[in-house]
């Protein structure tokens, strides 16, 4: 499992995580659905949504990335829309997947993530990542 060095742990402040520390080894990687967002997601989750689009922005831009330990739960909240699949066929539950950020519906999705005066997150003070095991 390819390890996102410098992708941030979590959104600060908060237990909405963004990475996994190591592999699913007895059932394997946690396969990556579409999941729903409805109007009456509470701000904290909305936030999060947006941190993680945030910090996806600034790490890859408009590449293709691997899956690797970026946490599935998070992902699904953005997959088929903001986030789709970089290669045919997409294997939902394999870390080796390619991913990339759908730019225009994320823009409309998450103007705050990409405007001139876009929120900071606060991702440099995030140093939960760095304490990782660095062997995983």
């Amino acid at each position: 499992m390819l390890k996102h060095r410098g992708f941030p742990g979590r959104l600060p402040s908060t237990d909405f995580q963004f990475v996994i520390r190591r592999a699913v080894k007895k059932k394997g990687p946690t396969k990556i659905i579409r999941r729903e967002r409805f109007r009456d997601r509470s701000p904290a989750d909305r936030k999060a949504d947006a941190g993680f689009m945030a910090a996806l922005w600034a790490h890859f831009g408009e590449e293709p990335f691997e899956r690797g330990n970026l946490d599935a739960g998070r992902l699904s909240w953005l997959f088929g829309r903001e986030v789709v699949p970089a290669e045919d066929p997409f294997d939902p539950s394999s870390y080796e997947a390619l991913l990339k950020i759908n730019l225009k519906i994320a823009q409309a999705s998450f103007p705050q993530v990409f405007a001139a005066d876009a929120e900071d997150f606060g991702f440099e003070e995030d140093d939960d990542y760095d304490d990782m095991d660095e062997d995983e």
